[in-house]
This record gives C-alpha cells, structure tokens and sequence, in this order.
C-alpha cells in the first residue's frame, strides 16, 4: 500500500506543480516538461507495483452487470480522452474532459474493484482529479469560448476511442485481467 501511496504523491505533486507554483514551473521552461513526465512515469510505475502486490480486505468483486458498466464507462473515458484532443463538440459542454475522463476512468474501477487496494488506488486517482479541476478552475476561471467542430474530428474521436479500448482491454487480457468478465 506504501508503493501505491507513493506514486499517487508523485503524480499528484508533478501535476499540481504548474498550477501551486507558477513561477517555478515557469522558470524550468521545456525542462520542467521533462521533470514532470519523468516523476509522472515514475508515480504510474509505483502505483502499479505497489497495487499488483498489496493485499487488502475484500468487499465485493465484479459482476456481469457492473462488468458492462464499466465496460461502457471505459469506452465513454477514452472518448472524452480523445475528444480533448481533438477539441469535438462535447468539449464545449465539459471544460476539463481529461479530468473528467480520469473521474470516469476511476469510478468505473471501482464499481468492479471492492477491495482497500483499489480504494487507495482509484479513489486516490479520483479525488486528485477532482482536486486538479478546483485548483484550475480557481487560476483559470473563465473557459475559452466555444468553437466550431468538424464533423471529421467527431469521428476521429470515436475511432481513437474505440481503438485505445481495445488495446488497453488487450493489455489487460496480457496482464491476466479480462475486462470482459
């Protein structure tokens, strides 16, 4: 549980890091990138460890009807992941849809994860996203204005979506957790 605790201070602290001190992030320049995906890969490799070997009270495991679910809100992450990039529609209605899309990503792993690793994990990923969009919100408080969406980046966003799926459900088989049930 330390490992998975650890990484979340990583990550968390390497993201914060632009919007608690400004100034300092701003003086590294394209070195601060670097920092920040460094301590970022570093954060994911312990959360990974540490989850893969912590060991904790059970309260309940997956089942076909949470397994769909999630399913569905993986395939709804990913959208919103790629729909960032691509600057589609529903970026107009949510401001911040990579933060979302890591709230959506978190609740849907623990909907089929009901044990204390994965509440230290997920919940951990969850409440900093929630805490990363207060923090934005307050340095940034007025969105950028809608914009207009080509139906062609609507459809690049799907397609990215659907493709990132699947590899991430192929990794997951690889890794011995099948998505699917």
């Amino acid at each position: 549980m330390i490992l998975i605790i650890l990484g979340l201070i990583l990550w968390s602290g390497a993201h914060f890091w632009k919007r608690i001190s400004p100034d300092s992030r701003a003086a590294m320049g394209d070195k601060g990138k670097g920092i920040v995906a460094i301590v970022s890969v570093i954060g994911i490799v312990l959360m990974v460890i540490g989850y893969r070997g912590a060991e904790g009270a059970f309260y309940w495991g997956r089942s076909p009807a949470m397994t769909g679910i999630n399913n569905l809100l993986m395939l709804f992450a990913f959208y919103l992941f790629a729909a960032s990039g691509a600057k589609t529609r529903i970026t107009r209605f949510i401001r911040h849809p990579q933060l979302t899309a890591v709230k959506v990503w978190a609740i849907a792993h623990l909907l089929v994860n009901g044990d204390t690793p994965s509440f230290v994990l997920f919940g951990g990923l969850l409440a900093w996203a929630v805490a990363e969009v207060i923090v934005i919100n307050r340095a940034v408080p007025n969105p950028a204005p809608a914009h207009p969406v080509p139906v062609k980046k609507e459809v690049t966003a799907a397609i990215a979506a659907i493709v990132a799926f699947a590899v991430v459900s192929g990794i997951h088989i690889l890794l011995g957790v099948n998505p699917f049930g």
